[in-house]
């Protein structure tokens, strides 16, 4: 007795001595890697009536396959030809558009007519005023030699009436000078009323040519008038026209939209709305899917005094739920039933109850993980640090004393500066 007494104690001593691998484990839940590989919801991008399913719970699709058919409920999309109408009034719209062109070509070309027209009769009404210009200077040099001739001839009369007086010419002479006078004065009167007549004439054309080019401007000014109103008109037009190409783009995507269709290989999970006649609203969520192909992943959580113990790539080892394990945290390379992973991310900001998510992907290197684990089963997770005897782990445990990577971190990067320095 005493001996197996003794031998039990050495053997108890023995394993004191083994290696232990010192580990975090945590609770944890498989997902998958990608966001788009998680099970999505089928949402109605418009609302309506259902009339028709084309799946049930459990089936296979298809990234493109019909899930379900809806019919209008608002009384603005009611019309069977909404579309046809719609694209009948943009033509007549696109023609109108082409209507106010052709009017602002048309008053382009009469603008450019009136410009040119108006040239030649200012051009006109300017030799007019040039003609009536020179003809008064005419009639100026004409009056000043009427006037001249009436001052001689009077000169001569006077000088004939007193040399009658002396009885040196006769009456009969006397009176031929007096005629003389007379139709000199009556020349210099003509001539200065000629004269009148071409200063009133130089106002006239004067007057001509400002109303001519008043006229002109204004005409031009109108046909302008007219053109910006029509370019005005086009324009509006063609707002409209964007705007109902608008329509019946959205009226044609819409129209589509009465069938709900698969956005991607998967599985019907769920039907989330049922019956047929049953009103959806926008955005109501109609089924859920899962997706055929994904990568799946581990998600755990730590807790902030084992965070700094983590990296990329290291190894972890998985237990999952539906799998038996005989498991031993410090033993992994005899434990069975567990699955090998490495750490894929680490969040950094904790969760709000204060814990730090790890996401655990399948390390390539151990065997596959079950085909048949599905998204939402539970995992348990023991990410392996150092290899310490066991006494130093109970007694670490005992004393709460952290493990030794913190340690092996200090001499590290101990060893790094030392390295830089040199």
């Amino acid at each position: 007795m005493r001996n197996a007494i003794y031998a039990l104690l050495i053997f108890c001593l023995l394993i004191l001595f083994l290696p232990w691998t010192q580990n975090i484990r945590s609770n944890g839940e498989v997902l998958t890697l990608r966001p788009e590989q998680r099970p999505q919801t089928i949402n109605a991008l418009i609302g309506g009536r259902i009339e028709k399913w084309f799946v049930k719970e459990g089936d296979l699709v298809k990234k493109g396959d019909t899930i379900m058919f809806i019919s209008e409920t608002k009384d603005g999309y009611f019309d069977p030809k909404l579309v046809g109408r719609t694209e009948q009034q943009l033509k007549n719209k696109e023609l109108s558009v082409v209507s106010y062109g052709g009017k602002v070509q048309a008053l382009d070309a009469r603008i450019d007519a009136l410009i040119e027209t108006g040239k030649l009769k200012v051009q006109q009404a300017r030799i007019k005023a040039q003609q009536a210009q020179l003809k008064l200077k005419s009639d100026s040099m004409e009056n000043q030699a009427a006037l001249l001739n009436y001052e001689i001839a009077k000169d001569q009369y006077d000088r004939f009436e007193k040399l009658y007086k002396e009885d040196l010419k006769s009456k009969t002479e006397v009176e031929t000078r007096k005629l003389a006078m007379q139709r000199a004065q009556a020349s210099m009167i003509s001539a200065q009323q000629k004269l009148l007549q071409s200063r009133n004439d130089i106002i006239d054309a004067r007057v001509e040519l400002n109303s001519v080019e008043t006229k002109f401007q204004d005409d031009i000014s109108k046909a302008e008038s007219e053109k910006f109103t029509a370019l005005s008109s086009m324009y509006e037009a063609e707002i409209d026209v964007s705007k109902m190409q608008s329509q019946v783009t959205n009226y044609s995507i819409r129209n589509g939209m009465y069938y709900i269709l698969a956005p991607q290989d998967g599985r019907i999970a769920k039907t989330l709305s049922s019956g047929i006649g049953e009103t959806i609203k926008q955005g109501a969520a109609i089924a859920t899917i899962m997706p055929s192909n994904y990568d799946l992943a581990v998600e755990m959580f730590v807790r902030p005094m084992d965070l700094p113990l983590l990296k990329i790539g290291q190894h972890v080892r998985l237990q999952f739920d539906g799998w038996p394990a005989i498991v031993f945290s410090g033993w992994p390379n005899v434990s069975y039933g567990t699955y090998g992973g490495t750490v894929f991310a680490i969040d950094q900001f904790a969760n709000e109850k204060g814990e730090f998510r790890v996401l655990i992907s399948p390390d390539q290197k151990d065997h596959n993980w079950p085909e048949a684990l599905r998204v939402g089963g539970g995992a348990y997770a023991m990410l392996l640090l150092n290899d310490v005897p066991i006494w130093y782990e109970l007694w670490r445990n005992v004393n709460g004393f952290p493990p030794d990577f913190y340690k092996e971190e200090v001499k590290k990067n101990e060893i790094k500066k030392q390295a830089d320095a040199k």
